[in-house]
């Protein structure tokens, strides 16, 4: 998919980007008993221009919260205000927002060029503006070579190409996406993030984003805001939310992690001395973390060395555990391993790995890893 740098320029938001704010915002069905919360009462700011994702399981109510915002499902209670302004009684088509669904949603019966051109026809603007707003379009997204098409003669990433022109040709103050990759295939889903957002940091378009994807919300977000059953668990920028996550839920379900228990000792400021693995050290720790109370060490796989058992001693810092190799897999630009210790199994995973260092399964190795790239967290129990 080629990038058309060169013409985007003139394709920029040109009214002020919309500051949007979630407060108190909440869905129930049902009542009584039977009533179930699906948005219970979450609250966030979103600053003009800012890309936030709302990610989470199935069920953990980030869907609903888009569709409020949107105005396509009715709030039980709360606001959504925009610069300001609350909207939370005014239909979909009186809010200064654009929605890119995951089915696409495009008019079977009409053109790539009269589906981008829809929504400016519904504002009666000029033809002359329509054909120039759209024209626009079409060469920002590299579609003019399909401009006469039927959205059933395109392969599934144009067809996103074509709803995401449709929504950004309207200028919209926020640009809501209900997970748009998610009927595309890997390769494809990489590509198509990149353009969406080269063009959401061209424009500067305010943006709300709903995926299941860790690696989606990781690689598009300037904040991501993990939701679990119905309220916000942290919202925080990626690499926050990987390194310093702020409960066991968020470590968990962001990447791949390792817990082991530990015993604190002391707390002093932003670290504690803990026990674990038999020995005495010092890692960064949750604001949370008491001493007396259980609590568990953070280390992600691709923070963890083996070695082999001959090896003497390690580094200053490190921590050691010995252990046999259950599993290694070999992905190509990484191998995989579990590996089973007196303190549980342990997964790890080296980068670049050189095919003939590679442990075998059922070896002996010494697991390695920095206390200071680990992260002390409350346990949740």
């Amino acid at each position: 998919m080629t990038a058309h740098t060169d013409t985007i320029e003139e394709f920029e938001q040109t009214e002020e980007t919309g500051r949007l704010k979630l407060d108190v915002l909440r869905k129930t069905f049902g009542s009584g008993d039977s009533a179930v919360h699906a948005v219970d009462g979450i609250s966030l700011d979103i600053n003009p221009g800012e890309f936030v994702t709302l990610l989470g399981p199935s069920g953990c109510g980030k869907t609903t919260t888009l569709r409020m915002v949107a105005g396509f499902e009715d709030a039980t209670s709360g606001r959504v205000e925009l610069d300001g302004v609350n909207l939370v009684d005014q239909p979909p088509n009186k809010r200064p927002m654009a929605m890119v669904f995951q089915s696409y949603a495009l008019f079977p019966h009409l053109s790539v060029r009269d589906n981008i051109a829809y929504g400016l026809k519904l504002k009666k603007l000029p033809a002359e503006e329509i054909k120039e707003q759209v024209d626009l379009a079409l060469t920002s997204m590299n579609l003019n070579a399909l401009a006469d098409r039927a959205p059933n003669q395109l392969s599934g990433g144009q067809q996103q190409r074509v709803a995401l022109a449709r929504a950004m040709v309207m200028r919209p103050k926020v640009l809501l996406f209900d997970e748009p990759l998610s009927n595309l295939d890997a390769k494809l889903r990489v590509r198509m993030r990149q353009e969406i957002r080269r063009l959401q940091h061209r424009l500067g378009i305010t943006s709300l984003y709903v995926t299941h994807d860790q690696a989606e919300a990781m690689s598009l977000s300037d904040r991501i805001v993990v939701m679990n059953a119905g309220k916000i668990e942290q919202a925080a920028s990626p690499d926050e939310i990987y390194r310093r996550p702020a409960s066991e839920f968020v470590a968990d379900f962001i990447g791949r992690a390792n817990f082991l228990s530990a015993e604190v000792l002391h707390k002093a400021g932003d670290s504690a001395t803990v026990k674990v693995l038999e020995r005495e050290f010092t890692i960064p720790a949750h604001p949370d973390v008491e001493v007396g109370r259980p609590a568990l060490v953070l280390v992600r796989p691709e923070s963890v060395r083996l070695e082999k058992v001959a090896a003497n001693g390690s580094t200053n810092n490190v921590v050691g555990d010995h252990g046999q190799v259950l599993a290694a897999v070999f992905y190509g630009e990484n191998v995989e391993y579990e590996v089973e210790t007196e303190h549980g199994t342990i997964v790890v995973i080296e980068s670049d790995p050189d095919p003939a260092q590679i442990h075998e399964e059922g070896s002996e190795v010494r697991v390695d890893f920095n206390s200071e790239r680990s992260w002390l967290l409350p346990s949740q129990g």
